[in-house]
Protein backbone atom coordinates (compact mmCIF):
# COMPACT_ATOMS: atom_id res chain seq x y z
CA UNK A 1 0.00 0.00 0.00
CA UNK A 2 1.38 3.16 -0.99
CA UNK A 3 1.42 5.85 1.45
CA UNK A 4 -2.19 8.04 0.67
CA UNK A 5 -0.84 11.46 2.01
CA UNK A 6 2.55 11.26 0.40
CA UNK A 7 1.17 10.50 -2.88
CA UNK A 8 -1.73 13.19 -2.83
CA UNK A 9 0.65 15.64 -1.98
CA UNK A 10 3.06 14.96 -4.66
CA UNK A 11 0.47 15.23 -7.08
CA UNK A 12 -1.13 18.08 -6.19
CA UNK A 13 2.75 19.53 -6.27
CA UNK A 14 3.11 18.51 -9.48
CA UNK A 15 -0.48 19.83 -10.72
CA UNK A 16 0.20 23.31 -9.17
CA UNK A 17 3.33 23.47 -10.86
CA UNK A 18 1.79 23.19 -14.05
CA UNK A 19 -1.44 24.79 -13.39
CA UNK A 20 -0.28 27.96 -12.04
CA UNK A 21 3.08 28.42 -14.40
CA UNK A 22 0.67 27.62 -17.37
CA UNK A 23 -1.60 30.57 -15.83
CA UNK A 24 1.30 33.35 -15.35
CA UNK A 25 2.27 32.89 -18.78
CA UNK A 26 -1.85 32.61 -19.98
CA UNK A 27 -2.28 35.71 -18.20
CA UNK A 28 0.11 37.66 -20.51
CA UNK A 29 -0.75 35.77 -23.14
CA UNK A 30 -4.48 36.89 -23.32
CA UNK A 31 -3.22 40.86 -22.88
CA UNK A 32 -0.46 40.84 -24.99
CA UNK A 33 -0.36 38.72 -27.65
CA UNK A 34 -4.40 38.24 -27.89
CA UNK A 35 -4.93 42.09 -26.93
CA UNK A 36 -8.37 41.26 -24.98
CA UNK A 37 -10.29 44.03 -23.72
CA UNK A 38 -10.95 44.03 -20.22
CA UNK A 39 -14.46 43.08 -20.54
CA UNK A 40 -13.38 40.30 -22.80
CA UNK A 41 -10.72 38.99 -19.88
CA UNK A 42 -13.66 39.01 -17.74
CA UNK A 43 -16.02 37.29 -20.43
CA UNK A 44 -13.72 34.32 -20.86
CA UNK A 45 -14.29 33.65 -16.58
CA UNK A 46 -17.82 33.76 -17.49
CA UNK A 47 -17.89 31.23 -20.17
CA UNK A 48 -15.75 28.88 -18.41
CA UNK A 49 -18.03 29.42 -15.06
CA UNK A 50 -21.33 29.10 -17.33
CA UNK A 51 -20.39 25.46 -18.68
CA UNK A 52 -18.86 24.61 -15.00
CA UNK A 53 -22.18 25.53 -13.27
CA UNK A 54 -23.93 23.33 -15.73
CA UNK A 55 -21.18 20.06 -15.74
CA UNK A 56 -20.58 20.46 -11.91
CA UNK A 57 -22.80 18.44 -10.39
CA UNK A 58 -23.36 15.87 -12.54
CA UNK A 59 -19.16 15.48 -12.83
CA UNK A 60 -19.73 15.07 -8.88
CA UNK A 61 -22.63 12.53 -8.91
CA UNK A 62 -20.37 10.19 -11.52
CA UNK A 63 -17.26 10.50 -8.86
CA UNK A 64 -19.73 9.08 -6.02
CA UNK A 65 -21.38 6.90 -8.11
CA UNK A 66 -18.68 5.10 -10.73
CA UNK A 67 -15.23 6.54 -9.60
CA UNK A 68 -13.53 9.17 -8.09
CA UNK A 69 -10.04 8.25 -9.34
CA UNK A 70 -11.52 7.98 -13.18
CA UNK A 71 -12.95 11.40 -12.29
CA UNK A 72 -9.41 13.11 -11.85
CA UNK A 73 -7.84 11.05 -14.53
CA UNK A 74 -10.47 12.46 -17.34
CA UNK A 75 -9.86 15.97 -15.93
CA UNK A 76 -6.28 15.93 -16.48
CA UNK A 77 -7.08 14.58 -20.06
CA UNK A 78 -9.96 17.81 -20.96
CA UNK A 79 -7.61 20.04 -19.02
CA UNK A 80 -4.72 19.24 -21.04
CA UNK A 81 -6.00 19.71 -24.49
CA UNK A 82 -7.37 22.65 -23.64
CA UNK A 83 -3.81 24.37 -22.45
CA UNK A 84 -2.50 22.68 -25.37
CA UNK A 85 -5.49 24.72 -27.89
CA UNK A 86 -5.07 28.03 -25.74
CA UNK A 87 -1.94 28.27 -26.92
CA UNK A 88 -2.08 27.85 -30.22
CA UNK A 89 -4.59 30.66 -31.00
CA UNK A 90 -5.34 34.34 -30.58
CA UNK A 91 -9.09 34.80 -31.56
CA UNK A 92 -11.27 35.63 -29.12
CA UNK A 93 -14.38 32.84 -30.08
CA UNK A 94 -11.75 30.45 -29.98
CA UNK A 95 -10.25 30.88 -26.23
CA UNK A 96 -14.07 31.21 -25.30
CA UNK A 97 -14.37 27.65 -26.72
CA UNK A 98 -10.81 26.64 -24.80
CA UNK A 99 -11.64 27.98 -21.51
CA UNK A 100 -15.13 26.38 -21.43
CA UNK A 101 -13.15 23.04 -22.16
CA UNK A 102 -11.10 23.88 -19.22
CA UNK A 103 -14.47 24.26 -17.62
CA UNK A 104 -15.45 20.84 -17.95
CA UNK A 105 -12.43 19.12 -17.12
CA UNK A 106 -11.89 20.97 -13.96
CA UNK A 107 -15.64 19.78 -12.73
CA UNK A 108 -13.99 16.18 -12.95
CA UNK A 109 -11.60 16.98 -10.26
CA UNK A 110 -12.91 19.56 -8.18
CA UNK A 111 -14.67 17.26 -4.75
CA UNK A 112 -13.36 14.14 -6.52
CA UNK A 113 -9.94 14.85 -5.07
CA UNK A 114 -11.20 15.77 -1.84
CA UNK A 115 -13.25 12.83 -1.80
CA UNK A 116 -10.59 10.60 -3.02
CA UNK A 117 -8.30 11.31 -0.08
CA UNK A 118 -10.44 11.39 2.52
CA UNK A 119 -12.08 8.23 1.48
CA UNK A 120 -8.77 6.25 0.90
CA UNK A 121 -6.85 7.79 4.16
CA UNK A 122 -9.98 6.82 6.09
CA UNK A 123 -8.61 9.18 9.08
CA UNK A 124 -11.02 11.52 10.44
CA UNK A 125 -8.64 13.17 12.82
CA UNK A 126 -6.11 13.61 10.24
CA UNK A 127 -7.76 15.05 7.34
CA UNK A 128 -8.24 18.70 8.40
CA UNK A 129 -4.11 19.10 8.10
CA UNK A 130 -3.82 16.99 5.03
CA UNK A 131 -6.44 18.96 3.24
CA UNK A 132 -4.61 22.15 4.61
CA UNK A 133 -1.66 20.42 3.80
CA UNK A 134 -2.55 20.19 0.05
CA UNK A 135 -3.15 23.95 -0.03
CA UNK A 136 0.45 24.63 1.36
CA UNK A 137 2.21 21.98 -1.21
CA UNK A 138 -0.09 23.81 -3.75
CA UNK A 139 1.14 27.28 -2.98
CA UNK A 140 4.85 25.66 -3.15
CA UNK A 141 4.29 24.02 -6.25
CA UNK A 142 3.18 27.10 -7.98
CA UNK A 143 6.30 28.74 -7.12
CA UNK A 144 8.45 26.23 -8.80
CA UNK A 145 5.80 26.40 -12.13
CA UNK A 146 6.61 30.47 -11.50
CA UNK A 147 10.06 30.53 -12.22
CA UNK A 148 9.84 27.26 -14.46
CA UNK A 149 7.33 28.16 -16.80
CA UNK A 150 8.69 31.91 -17.09
CA UNK A 151 11.65 31.00 -17.80
CA UNK A 152 10.47 28.49 -20.61
CA UNK A 153 8.33 31.09 -21.57
CA UNK A 154 11.27 33.82 -22.24
CA UNK A 155 13.25 31.04 -23.82
CA UNK A 156 10.47 29.58 -26.58
CA UNK A 157 7.86 32.32 -26.45
CA UNK A 158 4.37 31.65 -24.52
CA UNK A 159 1.94 30.19 -26.51
CA UNK A 160 4.76 27.68 -27.04
CA UNK A 161 5.13 27.24 -23.24
CA UNK A 162 1.42 27.18 -22.61
CA UNK A 163 1.50 24.25 -24.94
CA UNK A 164 4.02 21.97 -23.25
CA UNK A 165 2.53 22.70 -19.76
CA UNK A 166 -0.53 21.30 -21.64
CA UNK A 167 1.25 18.21 -22.68
CA UNK A 168 2.86 17.72 -19.43
CA UNK A 169 -0.29 18.00 -17.71
CA UNK A 170 -2.07 14.94 -19.85
CA UNK A 171 0.83 12.89 -19.22
CA UNK A 172 0.30 13.75 -14.90
CA UNK A 173 -3.01 11.90 -15.64
CA UNK A 174 -0.78 8.98 -16.11
CA UNK A 175 -0.03 9.29 -12.27
CA UNK A 176 -2.99 9.14 -10.90
CA UNK A 177 -3.44 5.38 -13.36
CA UNK A 178 -0.40 4.18 -11.48
CA UNK A 179 -0.42 5.93 -8.05
CA UNK A 180 -4.07 5.73 -7.26
CA UNK A 181 -5.17 3.06 -5.14
CA UNK A 182 -9.34 3.07 -4.92
CA UNK A 183 -9.88 0.82 -1.44
CA UNK A 184 -11.99 3.11 -0.15
CA UNK A 185 -14.49 3.80 -2.21
CA UNK A 186 -17.54 1.26 -3.73
CA UNK A 187 -18.66 1.97 -6.70
CA UNK A 188 -22.09 1.76 -7.89
CA UNK A 189 -22.55 -1.14 -10.47
CA UNK A 190 -26.26 -1.84 -10.91
CA UNK A 191 -29.24 0.69 -11.33
CA UNK A 192 -26.56 3.56 -11.46
CA UNK A 193 -29.43 6.53 -12.76
CA UNK A 194 -31.39 5.47 -9.44
CA UNK A 195 -28.29 5.49 -7.48
CA UNK A 196 -26.81 8.93 -8.97
CA UNK A 197 -30.38 10.16 -8.52
CA UNK A 198 -30.22 9.01 -4.53
CA UNK A 199 -26.81 10.92 -4.28
CA UNK A 200 -28.21 14.37 -5.50
CA UNK A 201 -31.27 13.91 -3.20
CA UNK A 202 -29.06 13.12 -0.30
CA UNK A 203 -26.13 15.54 -1.59
CA UNK A 204 -28.66 18.45 -1.97
CA UNK A 205 -30.78 17.68 1.72
CA UNK A 206 -27.33 17.91 3.39
CA UNK A 207 -26.48 21.20 1.78
CA UNK A 208 -30.16 22.87 2.49
CA UNK A 209 -30.19 21.90 6.72
CA UNK A 210 -26.61 22.09 7.69
CA UNK A 211 -26.65 25.92 8.54
CA UNK A 212 -22.89 26.03 8.54
CA UNK A 213 -22.46 24.37 4.96
CA UNK A 214 -24.93 27.13 3.77
CA UNK A 215 -23.13 30.16 5.75
CA UNK A 216 -19.91 28.68 3.37
CA UNK A 217 -21.87 28.28 0.20
CA UNK A 218 -23.38 31.62 0.22
CA UNK A 219 -19.44 32.95 1.24
CA UNK A 220 -17.60 31.34 -1.54
CA UNK A 221 -20.72 32.43 -4.19
CA UNK A 222 -19.54 36.56 -2.96
CA UNK A 223 -15.83 35.74 -2.53
CA UNK A 224 -15.61 34.12 -6.01
CA UNK A 225 -17.98 37.01 -7.44
CA UNK A 226 -15.59 39.70 -6.50
CA UNK A 227 -12.58 37.09 -8.17
CA UNK A 228 -13.99 37.28 -11.23
CA UNK A 229 -12.97 40.87 -11.49
CA UNK A 230 -10.39 41.36 -9.53
CA UNK A 231 -8.14 37.85 -10.67
CA UNK A 232 -8.79 39.07 -14.51
CA UNK A 233 -8.01 42.63 -14.10
CA UNK A 234 -4.69 43.20 -11.64
CA UNK A 235 -2.48 42.52 -14.01
CA UNK A 236 -4.27 45.36 -15.99
CA UNK A 237 -4.06 47.52 -13.35
CA UNK A 238 -0.08 46.82 -12.28
CA UNK A 239 0.65 47.63 -15.93
CA UNK A 240 -1.31 50.58 -16.00
CA UNK A 241 0.15 51.95 -12.50
CA UNK A 242 3.56 51.68 -14.39
CA UNK A 243 5.69 48.63 -14.67
CA UNK A 244 9.61 49.57 -16.11
CA UNK A 245 9.16 49.56 -19.99
CA UNK A 246 12.87 48.12 -19.71
CA UNK A 247 12.11 44.85 -18.23
CA UNK A 248 9.76 42.07 -19.68
CA UNK A 249 6.59 42.17 -17.51
CA UNK A 250 6.70 38.56 -17.32
CA UNK A 251 9.68 38.96 -14.49
CA UNK A 252 7.82 40.72 -12.78
CA UNK A 253 4.82 38.74 -12.64
CA UNK A 254 6.60 35.83 -11.77
CA UNK A 255 8.61 37.46 -8.89
CA UNK A 256 5.12 38.45 -7.48
CA UNK A 257 3.75 34.91 -8.54
CA UNK A 258 6.69 33.75 -6.31
CA UNK A 259 5.93 36.21 -3.09
CA UNK A 260 1.73 35.41 -3.56
CA UNK A 261 2.34 31.73 -3.12
CA UNK A 262 5.13 31.89 -0.40
CA UNK A 263 2.68 34.52 1.34
CA UNK A 264 -0.09 31.89 1.26
CA UNK A 265 1.95 29.33 2.27
CA UNK A 266 3.40 30.64 5.32
CA UNK A 267 -0.24 31.42 5.84
CA UNK A 268 -1.70 27.66 5.82
CA UNK A 269 1.47 26.78 7.71
CA UNK A 270 -0.15 28.75 10.40
CA UNK A 271 -3.97 27.56 9.90
CA UNK A 272 -2.63 24.25 9.47
CA UNK A 273 -1.33 23.45 13.34
CA UNK A 274 -4.50 25.30 14.37
CA UNK A 275 -7.57 24.42 12.23
CA UNK A 276 -8.86 21.31 14.68
CA UNK A 277 -9.27 23.62 17.10
CA UNK A 278 -12.61 24.72 18.18
CA UNK A 279 -14.20 27.49 15.91
CA UNK A 280 -10.89 28.28 14.21
CA UNK A 281 -12.37 27.97 10.77
CA UNK A 282 -15.19 30.87 11.28
CA UNK A 283 -12.56 32.86 12.92
CA UNK A 284 -9.80 32.45 10.10
CA UNK A 285 -12.15 32.51 7.43
CA UNK A 286 -13.10 36.03 8.87
CA UNK A 287 -10.05 37.45 9.29
CA UNK A 288 -8.86 36.77 5.92
CA UNK A 289 -11.80 38.63 4.59
CA UNK A 290 -10.44 41.30 6.28
CA UNK A 291 -7.30 40.95 5.23
CA UNK A 292 -8.19 40.47 1.16
CA UNK A 293 -10.36 43.38 1.42
CA UNK A 294 -7.67 45.86 3.18
CA UNK A 295 -5.77 44.63 -0.16
CA UNK A 296 -7.92 45.49 -2.42
CA UNK A 297 -7.85 49.19 -0.89
CA UNK A 298 -4.43 49.10 -1.28
CA UNK A 299 -4.73 48.21 -4.95
CA UNK A 300 -6.76 50.87 -5.74
CA UNK A 301 -5.30 53.66 -3.76
CA UNK A 302 -1.82 52.90 -4.51
CA UNK A 303 0.40 55.34 -5.74
CA UNK A 304 2.91 53.15 -7.91
CA UNK A 305 2.95 49.46 -9.32
CA UNK A 306 5.44 48.46 -5.80
CA UNK A 307 2.29 49.11 -3.21
CA UNK A 308 -0.52 47.91 -5.76
CA UNK A 309 1.88 44.53 -5.68
CA UNK A 310 1.74 44.87 -1.77
CA UNK A 311 -1.87 44.87 -2.54
CA UNK A 312 -1.75 41.71 -4.70
CA UNK A 313 -0.35 39.65 -1.79
CA UNK A 314 -2.44 40.44 0.43
CA UNK A 315 -5.56 39.73 -1.36
CA UNK A 316 -4.51 36.40 -3.30
CA UNK A 317 -1.83 35.50 -1.51
CA UNK A 318 -3.93 35.38 2.43
CA UNK A 319 -7.47 36.33 1.61
CA UNK A 320 -8.04 34.25 -1.78
CA UNK A 321 -6.05 31.25 -0.35
CA UNK A 322 -6.88 30.85 2.73
CA UNK A 323 -10.84 31.62 2.64
CA UNK A 324 -10.77 28.90 0.01
CA UNK A 325 -8.96 26.10 2.08
CA UNK A 326 -10.53 26.45 4.80
CA UNK A 327 -13.92 26.74 3.39
CA UNK A 328 -13.24 23.44 1.97
CA UNK A 329 -11.78 21.79 4.74
CA UNK A 330 -15.18 23.18 6.68
CA UNK A 331 -17.58 21.31 4.34
CA UNK A 332 -15.83 18.21 4.09
CA UNK A 333 -15.88 18.08 7.80
CA UNK A 334 -19.43 17.92 7.90
CA UNK A 335 -20.62 15.80 4.88
CA UNK A 336 -20.80 11.73 4.65
CA UNK A 337 -18.91 9.79 2.89
CA UNK A 338 -21.77 9.06 -0.01
CA UNK A 339 -22.31 12.12 -0.68
CA UNK A 340 -18.77 14.22 -0.09
CA UNK A 341 -17.66 14.30 -3.83
CA UNK A 342 -21.41 15.73 -4.49
CA UNK A 343 -21.80 18.60 -1.97
CA UNK A 344 -18.23 19.22 -2.38
CA UNK A 345 -19.32 20.10 -6.23
CA UNK A 346 -21.73 22.25 -4.73
CA UNK A 347 -19.20 24.31 -3.40
CA UNK A 348 -17.23 24.28 -6.55
CA UNK A 349 -21.00 25.09 -8.12
CA UNK A 350 -21.54 28.15 -6.17
CA UNK A 351 -18.20 29.71 -7.34
CA UNK A 352 -19.32 29.45 -10.68
CA UNK A 353 -22.64 31.07 -9.85
CA UNK A 354 -20.45 34.03 -7.91
CA UNK A 355 -18.30 34.41 -11.14
CA UNK A 356 -20.90 33.84 -13.85
CA UNK A 357 -23.69 36.73 -11.78
CA UNK A 358 -20.89 38.87 -9.78
CA UNK A 359 -18.80 38.50 -12.81
CA UNK A 360 -21.25 40.00 -15.54
CA UNK A 361 -22.00 42.80 -13.25
CA UNK A 362 -18.37 43.37 -12.41
CA UNK A 363 -17.59 43.08 -16.11
CA UNK A 364 -19.92 45.60 -17.05
CA UNK A 365 -18.17 48.08 -14.27
CA UNK A 366 -14.98 47.69 -15.97
CA UNK A 367 -16.45 48.39 -19.55
CA UNK A 368 -18.73 51.46 -18.10
CA UNK A 369 -16.26 52.90 -15.44
CA UNK A 370 -12.73 51.92 -14.25
CA UNK A 371 -10.51 49.32 -12.72
CA UNK A 372 -10.08 51.20 -9.45
CA UNK A 373 -14.29 51.42 -9.15
CA UNK A 374 -14.68 47.83 -10.19
CA UNK A 375 -12.17 46.66 -7.68
CA UNK A 376 -13.96 48.59 -4.98
CA UNK A 377 -16.93 46.53 -5.72
CA UNK A 378 -15.01 43.40 -5.39
CA UNK A 379 -14.05 44.54 -2.22
CA UNK A 380 -17.87 44.64 -0.99
CA UNK A 381 -18.18 41.52 -2.03
CA UNK A 382 -15.68 40.28 0.25
CA UNK A 383 -16.63 42.47 3.07
CA UNK A 384 -19.59 40.69 2.81
CA UNK A 385 -18.73 36.85 2.58
CA UNK A 386 -16.97 38.20 6.18
CA UNK A 387 -19.93 39.38 7.79
CA UNK A 388 -21.89 36.16 6.74
CA UNK A 389 -19.73 33.78 8.28
CA UNK A 390 -19.26 36.26 11.22
CA UNK A 391 -23.10 35.83 11.71
CA UNK A 392 -23.49 32.61 11.31
CA UNK A 393 -25.11 31.10 14.89
CA UNK A 394 -24.75 27.31 14.54
CA UNK A 395 -22.02 25.57 16.66
CA UNK A 396 -18.27 25.98 15.51
CA UNK A 397 -16.76 23.38 13.74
Amino acid sequence: MPDITAVFLRWMGMRAVLHRGYWLVASLYLIVDAQLSAFQLVFLGIAQGIIALVTEVPAGVVADTISRKWAIVISHALIGLSMVVTGLVTAFPALVATQMLWGVGWTFVSGADVAWVTDELARPDRIAAVLTARARWEQLGAVGGLVGFGLLALAIGRGAAMVVAGVAMIVLGEYVVVRFTEHGFVPTRVRRWQRSAAILRGGVTLARRDREILAVLAATFLINGAAAGYGRLYAKRLVELGLPDQSNPILWFTALGIGMYAVGALALRIVEARIDGVGVARRVYAAACGIGVLGLIALVSAPGYLAGSAGVLLVSGIGMTVTSAVGEIWVNRRTTSDVRATVQSFLAQVEYGGEILCGLALGAVAQFTTITVTFACAAALIAGAGVLVVRSRTSDP
